[in-house]
């Protein structure tokens, strides 16, 4: 079938063009983090693009007093109720802060966990105590931001 075929033709081309701009891309964004001298990507899971989307979100990590505005600037900071004499047991993650650096965070720490030893006793230690997975992992993404922080106000690399 003569109109199939063409189809086909034009679709791998797509993809090969695509492949192509990916790689550009991507080529400029390691280009760009080794220029920056951050050493974000010491830390082993994650890579040049979770590193660069951490850092563009972040921006300057020195306009932040400390590890916690990061998190409460992520959305990663837990919520609080109180009403009265009422203060409630169940709290859940606020998600009102950078939707793109909270994605970025999550996605890392799950890499991380897995990568980093320490980190992935964390992460089964918080299990351990009955949490759920992404609660642990929201556990993790905490410690990791903490860091983050510290490496890049120092600019010492990841050491375990």
């Amino acid at each position: 079938m003569p109109a199939k075929s063409m189809e086909l033709k034009h679709t791998i081309h797509l993809i090969e063009v695509m492949t192509d701009e990916i790689d550009e891309i991507e080529s400029s964004i390691k280009s760009i983090m080794d220029a920056s001298g951050s050493p974000i990507t010491t830390i082993p899971g994650i890579n040049y693009r979770m590193g660069a989307m951490i850092l563009a979100e972040v921006g300057d990590f020195s306009k932040f007093s400390n590890a916690d505005q990061i998190l409460a600037f992520a959305g990663l900071s837990p919520s609080t109720y109180q009403s009265g004499q009422l203060e409630s047991s169940y709290s859940h993650m606020e998600k009102r802060g950078s939707r793109y650096l909270r994605y970025a965070l999550f996605n890392a720490t799950k890499y991380v966990c897995h990568w980093d030893e320490e980190f992935g006793q964390y992460l089964s230690k918080k299990i351990g105590e009955g949490k759920h997975y992404n609660v642990a992992v929201s556990h993790a993404a905490k410690k990791l931001i903490r860091t983050i922080y510290r490496m890049e106000l120092t600019g010492e690399a990841y050491r375990k």
